[in-house]
Parts: C-alpha cells; structure tokens; sequence
C-alpha cells in the first residue's frame, strides 16, 4: 500500500513501477466519500424503516397494494422520473430555473448510471460488494488510469458521455451559483436563508464536480477521457508542464462527496432522499393524520427548501409576511420548534398555491390544519350556530337539490341569479337551505376544530341523503369542495354552478345574448386550484361578452385575501391582498370582474374601482328574456 507521500507523486515520476502498487479495487482517498455514503445510507435506512413501522396498518396495506398495482406503479415511474429527475413542473413555469434543477438531478444520475455500465462491462467483479462497489464506478478514471481504453468503440463512447453529462452538471452548477447572486434572472424573486447544514452541503455540492472534471482532467492521457476532460488535460500539460500532482484533486474530490453526504440529512438536501418516498406514498393514496411521523413526516422532510412558495403567497406582497411562508414552517416542523410552528400555522389564507406550484408537491396547508387542530394555541372562536342539528330538506326525489351555503345566504343576489337561471332552463330543484343558513363545516376544519367539523358534516349528510335527490347543486367553492371531499353521498352527484350552468347551455336547454362588455373571470381558490374547474366558467362568458385575461389566472390566480382560512391576519394586511389581486385582475382594462365565490364578490366590490359581479348574476343579465 503506497503511504500518502507516494501519492502525491507528479505525474511523470508514476512509472510503470509505481503502477504496479496500485491496488485494483481500493485507494486511502476514497475513504472520506466512503465513510460519508455510509452514514447517509445508515440515516436512510434507519429513518426509513422507523417511518414506515409510524403508518397506521391500513396505510402500509394501502401502499402494498400500490407497488404491486400496474397503474399505479407506472405512475410511480413516471413521477419519479418527472419529479425527481426532470423537474417538469419547474420548467413548466420557470424554464431556466428548471434547467438548472434537472442539469444537476439527471446529470448526476446519468453519471451514476454510465459509471456502473463502464464497470458492468469492463471490470464486473468490482459491481460486487466486497470488490468495492460502493466507490469503484464513482471513482473508475482513477482505477483504470494505467489502462486506458479511450481508443476502443465503446470507450470512446462512454468517455464522450461522461464528459457531456459532466459538462450538463457542470452548466447547472454554473446556474446554481449565479441565482445566490441574482435569483430574479432565474424568475424567483424571493430565496430562502440557508442554514449552517444547508450551507455546508451547498458548497460541497458546488464543490464536486469542478473537483470531479480537474481529477479526471489531470489523469485523462493515462485513463482516458474525451472533449472536455482530454482537452483540459492538454491545457493543464501545457500550462504546468509534464508535472502535474494526480492525488490532491482526487481526494479533494472524495472530500468534497463525503462531505455533501455528511451533510445531507441535517440539511434541505435531505428532499433528494425522501421526495421518492413522497412520491409513493401519495399515489398509495395516503392522506395526513400527524405531523410527527408517516405521511406527515415524509412531507417535511421532502421539502427543498427551494423558496418557490415565497413568490407563490399571496401575503408575500408585504415583505413582513416572507416569515410565515410555508418553507419556514416547514423547517420549523424539521427543527421541532413548536412555539415558532404555532405562530406561523395561523399565518394562512389556506389558498393553496404554495401547493400548487410547488415542484415536490408539499401539501403545506393541509400541514396547518393538522398543526392547529393538535396546537393548545388555537384562538377561542365560538361556533355556537353549528351546535344546531340541520334541519330535513324538503322531499326532492330524483330532482337538483340547491344547497346555497351560509355565505352565498348573505349574498342574496347569488341566489337570485340562481335561481332565476334554473327557472328559465325548466329545472325542477328545491332549495335545501332557503329558510336558514346551513354551514358546511370548512370553517370549522380550516379553524382545527376537527370533530365538530364532523358533527355538522354528519348532520349535512344525513339531511342531503334524506331528500332523495340525485344531483347536489352548490354555488359556494368552499361548500363545494369539501362536499366533494369529506362528504359520503352515495348515488348523489355533487356539481358547482358554473359546470352545471355550462351544462344547460351545451345541452341547449340554455342559451345566453352576447354583448361588448370586456370581463376578466377570477378563479376562486377552492373552486381552481382546490378543484380545477377553469374551463367551464370561461366558456360560459364568452358567449356573454368579451373575455380578457388577468395576468396571473388559473392555478396562479391570487387569493382575494378575505380567505377564512387565515385566523389572525388582520384587516389591513388582507386589504394589501385584495389590491395586490385587483392589479392582476385589472392588467386588461376590463369592463367588469366576475367570480365565482361569494367571499371573492364581497372582498372584491370593496376594492374594486370597476363592477365586480356574481358568475350567476352575469348569466341571468344574458338570459334573451331579460331585455324584456
């Protein structure tokens, strides 16, 4: 075994002789990245093993089933694929930004995949465990350096591979660093403050691969190598002459991995392990129950730490808010903070495009509902209207029951609208909750207060089944989407009035006059991003008049900000949201707003320099009798 002066030998003192010594499969400079795999594999493992003995029985049975289903097996490899790898859903929205991910995620994992092909075909008896295979494809252009095979067909095409996906990273690297210095050019205009261990990992990640492409550059005449590493090993030859020092860059190298791996599980860098598991545990079908450990856990830890949820909040258009953004609940969770996660779990329209357009697929505001209803910090409201049991609906068997809900009842113009639109299609409907509010029980889940969520939900239940309808008309997003939900109604359809509404229209049980009037829709949160209904609304007011787009629309439309999902977000604070919203919506010069949600119509005309009008109330102003 060569002692460590004799590795730092210049590179024309390696003679054939010293070659000799070489050991085939092990070299002392492989022993930091050695040690650091280790220990990351061991956390993994560990970590693993105890999250998944966490899941209750029938979660573990579910996720079983999942691996071993075809379906959604083959989503699994495609989301992983997608996710982890491509970054589709960042360059879907920010290409350079998602460049910059899938240079770095895929690059590495086809340099991985390529080295352990080069082994599998020229040395397999390293791919053993005792041979080494934890270290020999890492560090192949080491151990093959006294046999170079850059001039057989299939050497020189791995070498060309390696070097153009070292290159790929390298360019991502590249992106990486220039966004610590201008995030903005890179489409975020807000980043995250990095902790000491995401510091550490950070700079050894960026640390890695200029070492990586230097190792294999100073070797590449003896190991081989292609355009980039054989032609900077020219340069450096050419520069430094003939005595190049091989071994510090090589262990630099090694340093540098064991470090990154060292690092990783106390670091944001932690997601590139779990956000796989993530992955299968969500189309398993898992749902939250507790923060601490299950699916719950597995989300906190698949957090990137990226900052894309700081331009994604809404109540980021005041800089004091960045603090309460779901990243740093998120770390707050990871660090077990709890003073710190109560403070922030309240701090929340419950929108949902943190979630949204978040690239893992964090679902942050489910996180804040669980966390406020274990928190004995929950402020006291009193809801003392839902103590009541629902009352029974009125008999409409096989017809559409309306149910109104307790916003759109302080919201009579809604119903007028409604109602006055079913009349004219010939519908034969009752109204479930014409002679007093009924409350679908969002307000109460929002607020944490789980079971007598489930109380009036029961109530509901029990009424809406009674009726004997077949068809749930709501015109509330909120009721809406937690009928659909949390809600078991058996042979009852559940439809907003914006599908219902277009329905009547292609069927041609409806039909609508058009005029100049310029409109720009608003998607309300529950009703786009909570249940992606954008098509159907926008359909239906085209033929009224004139369709503008707002500049931020669909999945990326802003909360109007009188959300009830905030419980301590003040008056002014909200307004500053309903401008920030009111700017997009008015980027057209449009004539008129129209939403779809009865809260978005009240916090909405309190603003708005322009008309603001109910989805309904512009159809029934359409309807051909309505000149009349």
């Amino acid at each position: 075994m060569m002692n460590l002066l004799s590795l730092l030998l210049p590179l024309q003192d390696v003679s054939a002789e010293v070659i000799d010594r070489i050991p085939s499969g092990y070299n002392h400079f492989i022993l930091p990245y050695f040690i650091g795999i280790l220990f990351c594999i061991s956390w993994l493992l560990v970590g693993l093993l105890r999250n998944l003995a966490s899941l209750p029985a029938e979660d573990r049975k579910r996720l079983a089933l999942s691996l071993v289903t075809p379906k959604t097996a083959w989503k699994n490899i495609r989301d992983l694929f997608c996710d982890c790898l491509f970054h589709t859903k960042i360059w879907k929205r920010k290409p350079l930004l998602g460049y910059m991910h899938s240079a770095i995620a895929f690059g590495w994992f086809m340099l991985i995949i390529l080295g352990h092909c080069e082994v599998a075909l020229f040395v397999p008896k390293h791919l053993s465990f005792k041979e080494g295979n934890l270290f020999y494809p890492i560090f192949y252009r080491f151990f093959v350096w006294a046999n170079p095979e850059h001039t057989t067909l299939r050497g020189s095409l791995f070498f060309f591979l390696m070097d153009f996906f070292l290159l790929y990273v390298l360019s991502g690297i590249g992106l990486a660093m220039f966004k610590r210095i201008r995030s903005i050019a890179l489409g975020m205009r807000h980043t995250t403050k990095p902790s000491l261990a995401d510091r550490v990992a950070l700079y050894a990640l960026w640390s890695i691969f200029p070492l990586r492409l230097l190792a294999e550059s100073f070797t590449a005449n003896l190991s081989g190598g292609s355009f980039l590493t054989y032609s900077a090993n020219v340069l450096l030859r050419w520069l430094f002459g003939e005595n190049l020092y091989i071994m510090p860059w090589w262990w630099a190298y090694s340093i540098a991995l064991g470090l990154f791996f060292f690092a990783m599980p106390f670091s944001r860098y932690m997601h590139i392990l779990t956000e796989p598991l993530l992955i299968l545990y969500r189309n398993a079908g898992l749902k939250i129950r507790t923060l601490n450990r299950g699916f719950g856990e597995a989300e906190i830890y698949a957090c990137s730490s990226c900052g894309l949820c700081l331009d994604a909040c809404p109540m980021n258009i005041q800089k004091k808010n960045l603090r309460f953004s779901s990243v740093y609940l998120i770390r707050f969770l990871r660090r077990h903070n709890q003073a710190k996660v109560d403070r922030i779990a309240d701090k929340c329209l419950q929108c949902g495009k943190c979630a949204q357009l978040c690239p893992v697929g964090v679902n942050a505001p489910a996180m804040r509902v669980v966390q406020r209803s274990l928190s004995n910090n929950v402020i006291p409201y009193h809801y003392a209207y839902m103590q009541d049991v629902a009352a029974a609906a009125p008999a409409s068997q096989g017809k559409v029951l309306y149910f109104a809900g307790c916003m759109t009842r302080l919201t009579p113009r809604i119903i007028k609208g409604v109602e006055k639109v079913l009349q004219t299609a010939g519908i034969d409907y009752v109204f479930a909750d014409k002679e007093g509010g009924l409350c679908c029980g969002r307000p109460l889940m929002l607020a944490g207060r789980t079971d007598a969520a489930r109380k009036a939900i029961e109530a509901n239940r029990q009424m809406i089944l009674s009726s004997g309808c077949t068809t749930l008309l709501v015109s509330c997003p909120i009721c809406y989407k937690v009928f659909r939900e949390e809600y078991d109604l058996p042979g009852i359809r559940i439809v907003h009035y914006t599908e219902f509404i277009q329905e009547l229209i292609a069927s041609g049980k409806l039909s609508m006059e058009k005029d100049g009037t310029r409109y720009v829709y608003h998607d309300p949160c529950e009703l786009g991003r909570g249940c992606g209904i954008y098509e159907e609304p926008r359909a239906v007011l085209s033929q009224a008049g004139t369709l503008c787009h707002a500049s931020k629309e669909r999945d990326e439309s802003l909360c109007c900000g009188g959300s009830l999902g905030s419980l301590t977000l003040n008056y002014k604070d909200r307004g500053k949201i309903t401008e920030g919203a009111l700017e997009t919506l008015l980027a057209e010069n449009p004539e008129c707003i129209v939403t779809a949600c009865p809260l978005c119509l009240k916090t909405f005309s309190e603003k708005s320099a322009v008309p603001v009008k109910d989805f309904a109330e512009v159809v029934a102003g359409h309807l051909p009798q309505a000149s009349a």
